[in-house]
């Protein structure tokens, strides 16, 4: 059984990025990957620091929300596509995640959250019997 999972679909070449009353948001690009125990998201999110980061789930919501600084105020770039500022991403998923198990990692600007699954929901292999 396949857990599900509903994000909008981006193939942008830039992080697509919302201008707000407060300023402006962009949302950091994410890969997610499944298999018979668990959904793991990677997400790009170069100069973030964990004391940065917001990371929750509220059934059937995963959010993840946060703020990355200029790593150059003296320079002015020619171009420009990590974004900078407030980030924010939201997943919808499922109910066949183990809430109480989930864990996230940052590691070389990537941050990967790991989504175990219930028991119920993961595939079993069931014995057959001659009658």
């Amino acid at each position: 059984m396949s857990t599900t999972i509903a994000t909008e679909e981006t193939h942008n070449e830039v992080a697509p990025v919302e201008r707000m009353l407060g300023g402006t948001t962009y949302s950091p690009r994410f890969d997610i990957w499944e298999n018979d125990d668990e959904m793991i998201l990677y997400g790009d999110l170069p100069g973030v620091m964990p004391e940065d980061l917001d990371v929750r789930f509220e059934n059937p919501v995963l959010t993840i929300h946060g703020k990355v600084n200029p790593r150059h105020s003296d320079i002015k770039f020619l171009h420009g596509e990590y974004g900078i500022g407030d980030f924010y991403r939201e997943f919808r998923i499922s109910e066949a995640v183990d809430a109480g198990k989930i864990s996230a990692e940052l590691k070389n600007g990537v941050l990967t959250v790991h989504l175990p699954k219930t028991e119920q929901v993961k595939p079993r292999r069931i014995e057959v019997t001659t009658g």
